[in-house]
């Protein structure tokens, strides 16, 4: 029969069950006297349940109070955790806040930033009490105060330059440029109070159109102003380049739109449009059509090849704030909160205005409407937000890659910036037709073949009159040497004669077409 075996020898005696509930205090409880002394629990967060264990239960019929539950143990507050700032915070330009803390924000400025409705904010499944409106009021109210007291340091009219690491900005007194991490890199004191930013790439030239009336120039390049035009037409508020030639269009205050380059103080052509106020402007990507909207709530469209006569037009509800066109030609325009959109039977037809080939309506006001390159999108700024809408067909689907290439890598890019600083063209070749720079400048040649005649005392260019040379053994008489020359202006004469009969029946074509009323641009295809 076996014997248990005894508690000294190969069993360790039995303890209670107390004590085995025990353990020893760790390290850490030494730190911690401080806690100890003031009554609260030595072991760490997961001993709670042990100690409770450890405590005599209660009886069941026992009659307690609320008071005599509540833990006498002093309540220590918790130490709120310190964010550590590694960077200060950063503003658009790079700056910390101007205002720091509350400050006090006019009303007039609070209200130009409240652009939701604050009806529309809740859903639909809760109830729209007047308790949850007040909160959502409180809320768009905190955000308007937040974007007024920032005024200064939103973009006014911003502009991306030559590089997308460089940025233009139109703000409340002068012209800034920030780099793509929002630090400012210049500050141009020259151009104040800009209203419209235009860049034209392939000169490295800013074009700023400014409260006082004046269109300046800045080569981005070097940091100069290459010229400053005044329109003398007020205020200029509606602005856009031909892509085309690099030609600047201002639309003005009584209905006209005139096109300007850095080479001429006077305008290069003056285009009465509208009979009012001129709103928006838009010269498709050929340079040949030009879409115009001005208070009289008409909408045109001009041919800009030499004639600069309407096309078409159509009367509208209202007269639209915003236009642009598409790399395919379509036109979009901005009405209240209705976007419209044209097109054309084809890329170098102008659109026809006679029904809208998409229309949508926003949830508020139109800002600003721009085509996004070689994509079918729309880009719609509006009260609300940003509206992307589809519209297939307005992209190139095939893009020059040596020209813009959006899928260009970072070293193509800096090769880019270079080949377009070797390649750029000088601000004065700016004119109506980029063509005529390959021409050959008549009037200037004749002018310089006329001084130099007059230097030298003769023309060396001129035909040296016929000499024959003379023959030996007496043949050379006098009355042989009047032969042989009256030979060859004969001769000379024939061929006169000969080339204006081959001409004559052209003439006479030419006159027997009949006149039209107004020449056409397709005249130029018929031979």
């Amino acid at each position: 029969m076996e014997t248990a075996p005894k508690p000294g020898r190969d069993v360790p005696p039995k303890k209670d069950r107390l004590q085995t509930k025990k353990k020893k205090p760790r390290r850490y409880w030494e730190e911690e006297t401080t806690l100890t002394a003031a009554g609260a629990s030595p072991g760490p967060p997961g001993s709670k349940k042990r100690n409770r264990e450890l405590r005599p239960e209660r009886p069941k019929n026992a009659n307690i109070t609320k008071k005599s539950r509540i833990s006498r143990k002093p309540h220590l507050p918790k130490k709120p955790r310190e964010r550590r700032n590694l960077e200060p915070q950063r503003s658009v330009s790079g700056a910390q806040d101007p205002f720091p803390g509350p400050a006090p924000v006019p009303v007039e400025v609070a209200r130009k930033f409240r652009r939701i409705d604050k009806s529309k904010k809740l859903p639909h499944s809760k109830s729209k009490t007047r308790s949850r409106l007040e909160v959502a009021e409180a809320e768009e109210e905190e955000i308007s105060i937040k974007a007024a007291r920032s005024e200064l340091l939103l973009a006014e009219e911003p502009g991306f330059l030559h590089s997308e690491a460089l940025l233009a900005v139109a703000q409340n007194r002068w012209l800034h440029i920030y780099d793509n991490q929002g630090i400012e890199l210049h500050c141009i004191r020259r151009c104040d109070r800009v209203t419209r930013l235009e860049f034209l790439p392939f000169h490295f030239l800013l074009a700023t159109a400014s409260e006082t009336g004046f269109l300046t120039y800045l080569d981005v390049s070097v940091g100069k102003i290459v010229a400053a035009l005044n329109a003398r037409a007020g205020r200029l508020d509606v602005m856009t380049k031909n892509p085309y030639n690099a030609v600047i269009h201002l639309g003005h205050s009584n209905g006209i739109v005139s096109l300007w380059s850095p080479a001429m103080k006077e305008p290069l052509a003056k285009i009465l449009c509208h009979r009012g106020g001129v709103r928006a402007v838009a010269v498709d990507s050929t340079g040949t059509y030009m879409a115009t909207s001005g208070l009289d709530h008409q909408l045109k469209i001009f041919d800009l090849r030499g004639t600069f006569q309407p096309l078409s037009a159509r009367t509208l509800p209202q007269g639209a704030g915003h236009l642009a066109f598409s790399q395919r030609g379509l036109l979009a325009a901005g009405m209240g909160d209705v976007v419209n959109i044209w097109a054309g039977q084809g890329k170098a037809s102008p659109p026809s205005l006679e029904q809208p080939y998409l229309t949508h309506r926003l949830s508020g006001h139109v800002h600003g409407l721009h085509f996004c390159p070689f994509e079918d999108v729309l880009g719609v700024g509006h009260n609300g937000g940003i509206t992307s809408m589809l519209v297939p067909g307005a992209a190139e689907p095939n893009f020059d890659g040596l020209e813009s290439n959006p899928y260009r890598s970072q070293k193509q890019r800096q090769e880019w910036e270079v080949k377009a600083l070797l390649e750029k063209v000088p601000a004065e070749l700016i004119c109506l037709d980029p063509r005529a720079l390959a021409e050959v400048d008549v009037i200037s040649l004749e002018q310089e073949k006329k001084e130099r005649i007059e230097r030298l005392g003769y023309d060396p260019e001129a035909k040296a009159p016929f000499q024959p040379k003379p023959k030996q053994k007496g043949r050379s008489s006098t009355a042989s040497l009047v032969k042989r020359k009256r030979k060859v202006m004969d001769e000379e004469h024939r061929d006169k004669v000969r080339q204006s009969l081959e001409q004559q029946p052209q003439k006479k074509e030419k006159a027997a077409k009949p006149l039209r009323a107004r020449p056409s641009a397709l005249d130029r295809f018929v031979r």
